[in-house]
C-alpha cells in the first residue's frame, strides 16, 4: 500500500507545479528521505534483470534498512555514483535483423532512479496534453488504442498515421532539466542518467 506521507508530499508538488507553472522549483530534494526512499524500494519491480554487479532484490532486502541509510547518505552527500549498466541487446521490429542496445542498472540504482521520477513525476505530469499516454501513471497502451478507436469512429473515416523517431533514444541530448533549478539535484540526475556502459569485460563512459 502507498505511503500516505508519499502520497500527500506528491499531491503537493503537483499542486504547486499547476498553481505556479512558470516557476523553477528549488527545493525538491529534501522530499527525498529514508521513507520515501523505502517507497520507491517498494515500487521497484523484483523480478528484473540484475545489473553487474548480479545483486538480486532479494539480496538487497535482506539489509534493507542500512542499505536504504547507505543510499540516502551517497545521494544527498553528492558522493553517488551509478555503476556501470550492463549492455545487452534486444530484438527492435520484427524483421529480427535489428536488435536495440538497453542497460541493466543495477538494483539499488533501479530504486534511486524511482526515487527521483517519484519527485518529477507530479512536476512534468502538469505539461503533459490529455492525448498523451506514453509512460504516464494510470495511464496504458490499451487507453490509447481505445482513444484511438473512438476519436476514429467519431470522425467517419480519415488517415492514421503511425510515425517513429528512429533511435531517438541513442542520439538525443539529456541536458535540459526544466523545471529544477537545484544544483545538486540536477547533478545527482546526471550522475545516474548517463552511467558508465559495460560490454563483456570492458566499461566505456557515455558521451554527451
Amino acid at each position: 500500500m502507498e505511503s500516505e506521507d508519499v502520497s500527500t508530499k506528491q499531491q503537493r508538488i503537483a499542486e504547486l507545479a499547476r498553481i505556479h507553472p512558470e516557476v523553477s522549483f528549488t527545493s525538491l530534494a529534501y522530499h527525498i528521505d529514508l521513507r520515501w526512499l523505502h517507497e520507491a524500494y517498494l515500487r521497484t519491480r523484483k523480478d528484473g534483470a540484475v545489473g553487474i554487479d548480479e545483486q538480486t532484490a532479494e539480496d538487497y532486502q535482506k539489509n534493507l534498512g542500512p542499505n536504504l541509510r547507505s543510499l540516502l547518505e551517497r545521494a544527498k552527500s553528492g558522493n553517488y555514483r551509478a555503476p556501470p549498466v550492463r549492455r545487452v541487446h534486444i530484438p527492435k521490429g520484427t524483421s529480427g535483423k535489428e536488435t536495440r542496445p538497453i542497460g541493466i542498472p543495477t538494483f539499488e540504482d533501479k530504486v534511486l532512479q524511482r526515487a527521483v521520477s517519484m519527485v518529477l513525476e507530479p512536476l512534468y505530469e502538469q505539461e503533459f496534453l490529455n492525448c498523451s499516454y506514453g509512460f504516464r501513471p494510470g495511464r496504458s497502451a490499451h487507453d490509447a488504442l481505445q482513444a484511438l478507436w473512438e476519436q476514429a469512429m467519431g470522425t467517419g473515416g480519415g488517415w492514421v498515421i503511425d510515425l517513429d523517431i528512429r533511435k531517438f533514444f541513442e542520439l538525443s541530448r539529456r541536458s535540459r532539466s526544466g523545471f529544477i533549478s537545484w544544483e545538486k539535484f540536477t547533478l545527482l540526475m546526471r550522475r545516474y542518467a548517463l552511467p558508465p556502459v559495460r560490454i563483456m569485460h570492458s566499461v566505456y563512459p557515455v558521451n554527451l
